[in-house]
């Protein structure tokens, strides 16, 4: 067995190098930038008004003023005013030939077509966004590695980029073994039990941005594991196998690893829950055998899964690290690290009920483990404790 510091390591060095793809904008969401954008044009690509008002010439502003036509935003006839003339502006609308300064509506006084200006703090450009005043040509508008929020993705929008290149997410075969599982909705037989730990995976593999996703079943006999192994190897990157990981005479996933041509580098660590953990690579992909209790394999996916996600797809971490105080005694023997479902609030963590790896109802409430290293005994209340506190 090995740490679980020793177990990130190997993870994070064995990651392949990114996938980059180019995508329409309206995929692009949550996804991060591999290359730089620039901008091809003018944002804005006129002068134009951000106010309803009129637009004139600023040395006219001390006299009056004759008022010609008006502007409206999306019009393609462009008016031009003279000295001692302004025209009826309003927001977006492109500034009429001639005119620089905008002054807003209540700041006018009007009779008929006559106007005169009533604003003491009235400056020349006033109310003018002036052409290249978002963006010039050829400015870098985006840099590789911007994760694209959708302020992000509304800015490119805007500039009239409808492409981008992104580092894309892996595609993901989840293998479930086990011929004891039941699908939800279907009455249980002597023996069954539910299957869970594709929703969950689905669930959580969604949150963090990948929808490439498929589920395969395999019965517990070597061969035929080996056989749907192979087969999601061929169709994916990534492949999360579920159960079967331990050293029961039932469990045939390092076998059916080997004889597909994966290279094993971890099978053991010194954790609980979770210590029958796989992962190994081929080539360009990545194998993690997780448990087949749900909640162990859950807690293994976000401790080692998630992480070599976000690296693979330059993602910042989704299970932020912090320390809180603890509100209840906890004690364990001291030889692996525990990882114990918990509710984190205002800088306290509580330990939860149900701690056992086969129990899912604490971790449905649970939104942080508290992380207790190998040589520790325990906690007691009061103490500083390490926490990872999960997506929302």
């Amino acid at each position: 067995m090995i740490s679980v510091h020793e177990a990130h390591g190997i993870i994070s060095a064995s990651v392949p190098i990114s996938k980059t793809k180019r995508i329409s904008l309206s995929e692009a969401a949550g996804k991060v930038l591999s290359a730089e954008v620039v901008a091809t044009v003018d944002i804005p690509n006129f002068s134009q008004s951000s106010m309803d008002g009129y637009a004139l010439r600023y040395e006219d502003k001390d006299i009056n003023l004759s008022v010609i036509g008006e502007m409206a935003a999306g019009t393609s006839c462009q008016l031009v005013i003279r000295p001692g003339q302004a025209t009826r502006i309003f927001t977006g609308a492109p500034l009429p030939e001639g005119a620089d300064t905008v002054v807003m509506q209540e700041k006018v006084k009007c009779s008929g077509n006559t106007l005169s200006i009533q604003d003491e703090q009235f400056t020349s450009g006033m109310n003018v966004r002036a052409k290249g005043s978002e963006i010039k040509q050829g400015e870098t508008a985006m840099v590789p590695d911007t994760l694209l929020t959708p302020a992000a993705i509304g800015f490119l929008a805007g500039i009239g980029c409808h492409e981008v290149e992104v580092y894309y997410p892996p595609d993901v075969t989840i293998i479930l073994t086990g011929n004891e599982l039941q699908q939800p909705g279907n009455p249980l037989r002597f023996g069954q039990v539910y299957e869970a730990n594709s929703f969950q995976l689905k669930a959580v593999l969604h949150q963090v941005g990948i929808s490439n996703i498929r589920v395969r079943t395999a019965e517990d006999d070597p061969k035929k594991l080996q056989e749907v192994l192979s087969a999601a190897l061929a169709e994916s990157d990534l492949v999360l196998l579920n159960g079967g990981v331990s050293v029961g005479d039932y469990d045939f996933v390092v076998q059916a690893a080997e004889a597909c041509g994966i290279t094993k580098k971890i099978h053991k660590i010194r954790q609980k829950p979770g210590k029958p953990l796989f992962f190994g690579i081929m080539g360009d992909k990545m194998v993690f055998g997780l448990p087949g209790n749900p909640s162990s394999s859950l807690t293994c996916f976000y401790e080692y899964v998630l992480p070599a996600l976000e690296q693979w797809m330059r993602h910042d971490s989704h299970l932020k690290k912090i320390k809180a105080t603890v509100t209840h005694d906890y004690s364990k023997p001291s030889g692996l690290t525990h990882f114990l479902k918990a509710f984190y609030q205002d800088g306290k963590v509580t330990p939860l009920h149900a701690q056992e790896s086969f129990r899912l109802h604490s971790f449905a409430r649970a939104n942080a483990f508290i992380v207790l290293p190998e040589e520790s005994t325990g906690c007691s209340a009061g103490d500083w404790v390490k926490v990872h506190v999960l997506p929302g």
